[in-house]
Formats: C-alpha cells, sequence, structure tokens
C-alpha cells in the first residue's frame, strides 16, 4: 500500500506543477490583453516591423522568371509533347498539318473506352468492379461530360506516372540514407502535404503560362509526396530474413534492391500508387484555374454563373471518375499483395494477357468505326440526359418552402456562434499565443519542439498576416471541433456494433473519394457564400478521419484485456471507460490531428465562397499572379498544420509512452 501510495503521490506531482505552470501563463496572458493600452504592441504586431517576406519572394520570382524564362520555355516545350498525345488521344482529334491540308486523326471512341473500362475492372476485381468501372464511365458519357472528362484524365494519364517514378526514387534515396530522410526529405515533405492547393498555381503560372503543361506540372508536385511516404515504409518494413537470405543468394546492391525489396514492398507502394492518382484527381480539378480545363473548369464556371444544375452534374461527374479510378486502383493493390501464382510462360501475347488484348482491339475497331458512324465517335446527342433542370428545380423549392428556417439557422450560426470565436480569435494577444503555443511544445516534446513551434507561429505575425491568420484559426477550429463532434460518436458505435461498421464503411468510403469542389456545391445551393457554407462543407470533408480512427483504435484493443476486465467484474461501462477508451485514445487523436489537417485544407478551397481568411490572400494572389504574396500566405497556412501536426504528434507519442 505504501509503495502503491508514493508511486501515485510521485505522477501527481508534475500534473499539479504542469498545472501551476499552465494558471500563470493564462493568468499572464490575460493581463496582457487587459493591458493593451500600454502595451499593444503584444496584441497587435506592430504595422512598423513588418518583415517584407512577400516583397522579396515576388522580386526572387521576378529574376527567376527574367533569367530562366529560356529553361521554363524548354521544359514546357518537352512536357507538352507527351500531354498533347494524351490529350489528341482521349479528349481531343489528331490534326497533322495546316490549312486545307490538315490530316485529322479521330481520338479514342467513348464506346471503345466504356468497354476497356469495364475489361480493366473484371480483370482486377471481377464482373462487379468491372460494372461499377464501366458503368462509371457510361454514365459519364450519358450525362454529357465526356470530352471535360477526358481532359482530366488525360492530365492525369501524364502526371501520374511522372508522380510515381519520381516518389519512388526520393523514396528510395531517403531510404538508404537516413540523415537525408531527417534532415531533407521528411521536413520538405511535411510542407508539401500541409501547403494549399491554391499556393501550388502560382508559381506555376508564372514561370509556365496559363496552360494544361503548368497544371500538370502542379499535380505532379502535389501528388508525389505519398509515393515517397509508401516506398520508405514498404522497404523499412521487408522483413529482415528476406534480406538476410538476397545477401546469402550473391545478390549486388542493386540485384538486392531491384529483385526482391521493391518486389517484397508492393503491397504499400500500390498503396502509395492509389493515394496519388487520388491526389492528382483533386489537383487536376483545382488546376483548372491556371488552363487545365476538364471538369474542375466546369464546376468553376457553373458556381461563378450560379447555374447550380450545371455545377452539380459537372460534380457529379467528378465523383463518378473517382469511384472508378480508386476502386480500380484499390483492386489492383490487393491483387498485387496476395503475390503470384506461378503459370508456364505462354509464347503468345494475347495469351498471357487476354483482357489487355481484347481492350485494344475493341479500340481500335470503335475508333476506325467512328470514322463511318458518328455515334461511335462521339456521344449523340439524342442518347444524352441531363438533371441540371432538376436540380434547379429542387433547389428553388427547398428555397422557396424552406427559406425562413435555413436563414434563422445561418443567422443564429453567426451570431451566436461564429461571429463571438471570430472576434476572440483576432483579438487574442500575438505575443501570448506564440507563448502559449511554445510552452505546450515545451512540455510535449522538449525545447526542440517549444522553439519549433514558436518560430513557425512568429512568421505569421510578422509576414502581417496575423489577423488572416487568426481567422483561418478560428473556422478552422469551429470546423474541426464539430467534425469530432459528429465523428467521434459513429466511430464509437461502429466499433461496437459490426451492423454498424456495413452502414457506415462505404458512407466514408465514398466521401473520401470525392475531391474537395463536390462538397461546396450542393452547400452553396442552400446557405449561399460566406462563412456559414465554408464550414458546413468542410465538416462534411474532414469528417472521415475522426469515423475511422475512433473505430480502428477501439477494435485494436487486444481482445484478452477486454476479457481480464470482464473477469475482474467490470461492467460494459466500466470495461468501456476504463479500458477500451483509454487504450484507444492515441489513435483516437492521430485521427482528431488528421481531421484538423483536412479540415485546414478544405478552408482554403472555400476562399472561392466568400471566407475572409488566409486563402482569401492566396485566391487574390492567384488572380493578380502575385508570387510573393500568395506563396508568404501559403506558407502560413502549412504552419498552422504542422504546429498542429507535431504538437498532437508528440501528445499521441507521449500517451502510448504511458500506455506501454
Amino acid at each position: 500500500m505504501t509503495v502503491t501510495a508514493s508511486a501515485s503521490e510521485a505522477r501527481s506531482r508534475p500534473v499539479q506543477l504542469w498545472l501551476a505552470v499552465w494558471a500563470g501563463a493564462l493568468a499572464a496572458v490575460l493581463a496582457v490583453f487587459l493591458l493593451q493600452d500600454s502595451l499593444p504592441w503584444a496584441v497587435n504586431y506592430p504595422a512598423s516591423a513588418i518583415i517584407p517576406v512577400a516583397d522579396w519572394v515576388s522580386a526572387l520570382m521576378s529574376w527567376v522568371k527574367s533569367n530562366f524564362s529560356w529553361l521554363t520555355r524548354s521544359i514546357t516545350a518537352v512536357l507538352g509533347v507527351p500531354l498533347d498525345f494524351a490529350l489528341g488521344l482521349l479528349a481531343k482529334n489528331f490534326k497533322i498539318g495546316h490549312g486545307a491540308e490538315m490530316l485529322v486523326l479521330p481520338r479514342l471512341s467513348w464506346v471503345g473506352v466504356c468497354i476497356a473500362a469495364f475489361l480493366a475492372g473484371r480483370a482486377a476485381g471481377g464482373w462487379k468492379l468491372g460494372a461499377l468501372v464501366g458503368g462509371c464511365f457510361l454514365y459519364i458519357a450519358l450525362f454529357g461530360q465526356w470530352t471535360s472528362a477526358m481532359l482530366t484524365l488525360g492530365l492525369i494519364s501524364i502526371a501520374v506516372p511522372f508522380c510515381i517514378v519520381t516518389g519512388l526514387f526520393v523514396g528510395i534515396w531517403a531510404w538508404r540514407k537516413p540523415w537525408a530522410e531527417r534532415l531533407l526529405i521528411s521536413p520538405a515533405l511535411d510542407l508539401m502535404q500541409t501547403i494549399p492547393t491554391f499556393a501550388y498555381l502560382i508559381p506555376m503560372l508564372l514561370l509556365f503560362g496559363n496552360s494544361p503543361v503548368s497544371a500538370m506540372i502542379a499535380t505532379a508536385i502535389f501528388a508525389t509526396p505519398p509515393m515517397v511516404r509508401a516506398t520508405m515504409l514498404g522497404l523499412s518494413r521487408v522483413p529482415s530474413e528476406i534480406d538476410d537470405f538476397s545477401e546469402m543468394a550473391g545478390c549486388t546492391a542493386r540485384q538486392k534492391l531491384w529483385r526482391v525489396l521493391l518486389p517484397s514492398a508492393r503491397p504499400a507502394l500500390m498503396v502509395g500508387v492509389n493515394q496519388v492518382i487520388m491526389l492528382a484527381l483533386n489537383m487536376v480539378i483545382i488546376a483548372s484555374m491556371i488552363g487545365a480545363g476538364g471538369l474542375g473548369y466546369d464546376v468553376l464556371l457553373a458556381l461563378r454563373a450560379l447555374k447550380v444544375g450545371e455545377a452539380m452534374e459537372a460534380g457529379l461527374a467528378i465523383v463518378a471518375l473517382a469511384i472508378a479510378l480508386d476502386r480500380l486502383s484499390q483492386a489492383i493493390a490487393r491483387n498485387h499483395a496476395k503475390g503470384h501464382v506461378y503459370q508456364e510462360v505462354s509464347p503468345s501475347l494475347w495469351r498471357r494477357y487476354p483482357n489487355l488484348t481484347l481492350a485494344v482491339a475493341i479500340l481500335a475497331v470503335t475508333t476506325l468505326l467512328g470514322l463511318f458512324v458518328p455515334a461511335f465517335a462521339a456521344v449523340p446527342k439524342a442518347i444524352t440526359l441531363t438533371t441540371a433542370p432538376l436540380w434547379k428545380t429542387a433547389v428553388s423549392w427547398i428555397t422557396i418552402n424552406f427559406f425562413d428556417t435555413i436563414e434563422a439557422f445561418r443567422v443564429a450560426l453567426i451570431l451566436n456562434v461564429l461571429n463571438p470565436v471570430r472576434a476572440f480569435c483576432e483579438g487574442f494577444p500575438w505575443l501570448g499565443a506564440v507563448f502559449l503555443l511554445g510552452l505546450a511544445g515545451y512540455q510535449l516534446g522538449g525545447l526542440r519542439l517549444a522553439a519549433l513551434v514558436a518560430a513557425l507561429t512568429v512568421f505569421c505575425a510578422v509576414t502581417g498576416l496575423w489577423e488572416k491568420t487568426m481567422a483561418t484559426v478560428y473556422l478552422c477550429g469551429i470546423s474541426a471541433f464539430i467534425a469530432c463532434l459528429i465523428g467521434i460518436p459513429i466511430g464509437l458505435m461502429a466499433s461496437r456494433s459490426d451492423r454498424v461498421e456495413k452502414i457506415v464503411t462505404p458512407i466514408i468510403d465514398t466521401l473520401q473519394v470525392l475531391p474537395s469542389f463536390c462538397f461546396i456545391i450542393p452547400v452553396v445551393m442552400l446557405f449561399r457564400v460566406g462563412d456559414v457554407t465554408a464550414m458546413i462543407a468542410t465538416v462534411a470533408f474532414a469528417v472521415v478521419p475522426a469515423i475511422r480512427y475512433t473505430n480502428h483504435g477501439l477494435r485494436q484493443v487486444p481482445p484478452a484485456l477486454i476479457e481480464a476486465a470482464k473477469v475482474s467484474g467490470c461492467t460494459k461501462r466500466q470495461t468501456f471507460l476504463r479500458v477500451q477508451l483509454p487504450l484507444a485514445l492515441p489513435e483516437i487523436m492521430l485521427g482528431v490531428n488528421q481531421t484538423i489537417l483536412m479540415a485546414l485544407a478544405m478552408i482554403i478551397i472555400c476562399a472561392m465562397v466568400g471566407t475572409r481568411d488566409l486563402g482569401q490572400e492566396v485566391f487574390i494572389a492567384l488572380s493578380k499572379a502575385d508570387s510573393g504574396r500568395g506563396i508568404v500566405a501559403g506558407l502560413a497556412i502549412a504552419f498552422i498544420g504542422i504546429v498542429a501536426d507535431r504538437l498532437f504528434n508528440a501528445w499521441t507519442a507521449k500517451a502510448r509512452a504511458r500506455l506501454g
């Protein structure tokens, strides 16, 4: 008893000490706020002390553009060759020559592409997957979105291989050189994955112009990090026995890498490929602003003109394309994870690859038929459908019949929740925020984490973006909080009931593959533009990790511990609160971390619907081609994400260490 009491007292002393420290810190910040007339520089960062980082970046980009335009033009010309070929093959006709002597070769027939998509799905996952993938492509064709969808697919088909190859080689280098991974690769990946998508577009627009090549380069840069991480993870998880066996067999370092380690890491690599495809699709939609065209451009034009029906149709076409690519790449990844059964090599190509041979033959035949039968070359208007009038009528009916209810909800939310929280965040002393975040970093990770968190927070102030930063924090914080309030209870229910999990899993899988644009469209229809629209769209976009990680964390609790709790006489409530929840808490907090990062990414895109935060800064910079303003605002957004990520990861690591 004495030993137990002593241990309990020893554990409680640091807790009591930190409570006293935090009480003193909060009191100091409150004193600074109350004395803001005497200490105005501690509450609002002085305008005279702002460092013109944006001007420096603009000057640097102008110098690069002036002195290296020959290089950027050469890159554009080189990358334009495969891109033009892909776009001509899928979306446009091939044009050879000029004037009256110009020879026009047709693009691939839409009938052949739909059948080829069906065959690819059947080969990867059976008849059901074939019907799903083929049905998605047929849906795109019948609803008149074929050309736009093929423009989007053409960009993806060139950007994705570049991302895979680049990510593979960078991941191999980082795996072989731990110092490079620690000092260069990991910080760069963190920055690339937290910088908002809009910020990628500004330097691309300045250096490469308003063209599909600019959109492709931005997409390739944005979508590469998952492949790098998947390569490092896959190689690090290859069993040491396989590595030892390859050395015993006399393999050289190159043979061991390419013939043993990489094939063994193939399941993780294929997961990376799936993530690359989905991120590339998301980025191509957003890159429509700098010349990508395609479905994203259709959505953008419809939103600007407030054409609800057209925006919804283009958005649903994006959803169909996303589902088809996601399910197909996941099925291929699962097949690679199962391994290969040895078969005798057939001398004929069509016997080795029957589905591929059949797909190529069908594409060739249907494309040739398109020269004589116009219905094979382009989707006949007589068979196309449209739901635009239906969506417009539905929105009009809802607006007429429920306008008072929707407006009352919107106004109440603004007056009672959003405005007070925004006023609190924007009035919070910048010096107090730096101090409190640095203190949290010191408590969770020591002096190094405290210095990192404080430095990144100071950057947002010294660049003159403190008010915009706090506006971003306010909207992101509220959205993430509501997403967790919704997602964690759903995850709890899914973890305790297999029936609930079977219902929830397809829904969150679908939400996870939807590009961010698709969340904005239906909310704008009902709530118009503003912070309420941004918050609701962000909650819908960010709720998935909260559900998934909560469910996964609770289901990963060892059954032996649950049985031990039951044997000890614990009720179901006590078992859940005293055993399952504490053990699953680190996993749940990882879900909260991911929810915050996804909310931050979505908030920036919601600048399109009238938010006044860092996303608006990036959006304005994009419209004015102001590279310095956009890049600095993008870095501020990235630093918010990095601060949240580092603090939550440190807290999770500490909780796991405490649980053993």
